[in-house]
């Protein structure tokens, strides 16, 4: 189903949740690189985006978020980037069929950091491309660069996105920092970051994963105030504990939508969630979302 993203910003829908917590949850086992349950545990990928789908989403992301040739390298994974990222986006089109949803390929940062030269952004092309390519091939509608704390790299991304695919690109970005919690971790402002991505041409502006969803109002009114693209937000279930080493998230369903009619207000038209939500966080979102009326 071809995304408009101009006709997103008069209304609200219902984004999916997390996706290596979920599997992992399910039955992955922990030090299984999530990204390769495409090739080896492809039944529970599946079986997650129909759980989302049937909870209400609208927009399943794609397994991908990692997958790129540096992030494999790092891991010590022996899998085809390709191969990794055409599946997810072939999982997730299986799953939605003509259910009236889309699949947004996830593409998530190098890992690499451009302001300390650790890498330029010509090194940083290939591995955008090859993984937006791959994204495509499999079916994708748009493509999700998410997670992003460093504006530099996401324009990177951006333009590759944009050049290699020919399609929308969501562009999100993660604000952890400052008193207010609207910079990410390199410093980057939300008001400044959501004008630099609706100058270079991302069709939805946003933000994910963060500290938690009590705290990303600010953020989103920022972003709100900066750009007249939708607008994308998928904060997390709370801040993690470990628990036998592992993250473990709190905060119920219930507690996760109770501050969700605030980031309606502030103008969020597409809602989901991050690390530590499930179908059921998404289930009382979208509820809540159907009692409401449209902007």
């Amino acid at each position: 189903m071809a995304l408009e993203a101009g006709a997103l910003r008069d209304g609200v829908t219902v984004a999916d949740g997390g996706w290596s917590t979920q599997l992992q949850m399910r039955g992955l086992p922990a030090a299984v690189m999530v990204e390769t349950a495409n090739l080896t545990h492809p039944q529970l990928v599946l079986d997650l985006a129909r759980a989302y789908l049937d909870a209400g989403a609208r927009f399943i992301t794609t397994n991908t978020f990692a997958a790129n040739r540096w992030n494999l390298e790092r891991r010590g994974v022996n899998a085809s980037v390709t191969d990794l990222n055409r599946r997810g986006a072939e999982l997730a089109r299986e799953a939605v069929g003509d259910r009236g949803a889309w699949v947004v390929g996830s593409i998530g940062p190098s890992g690499k950091i451009l302001a300390v030269r650790e890498v330029t952004a010509e090194q940083l092309r290939p591995i955008y491309e090859e993984q937006a390519r791959a994204l495509a091939a499999g079916g994708a509608d748009a493509i999700l660069l998410e997670t992003f704390s460093e504006t530099a790299e996401i324009l990177v991304a951006l333009r590759v996105a944009k050049d290699v695919t020919g399609l929308p690109v969501i562009a999100s970005m993660s604000f952890d920092s400052g008193p207010q919690r609207t910079r990410t971790m390199m410093g980057a402002k939300a008001e400044e970051c959501a004008a630099a991505l609706e100058a270079e041409g991302a069709d939805i502006v946003g933000c994910n994963c963060g500290v938690g969803i009590e705290h990303v109002l600010p953020a989103v009114v920022a972003l709100r105030a900066h750009t007249t693209r939708p607008l994308w937000v998928k904060p997390n279930a709370g801040l993690p504990e470990l628990q036998d080493g592992r993250p473990v998230y709190r905060q119920s369903p219930e507690e996760f939508a109770g501050h969700v009619p605030p980031l309606l207000e502030a103008g969020a038209n597409i809602i989901g969630g991050c690390c530590g939500t499930g179908p059921e966080h998404i289930r009382r979102v979208a509820a809540l979302v159907a009692r409401r009326r449209p902007h």
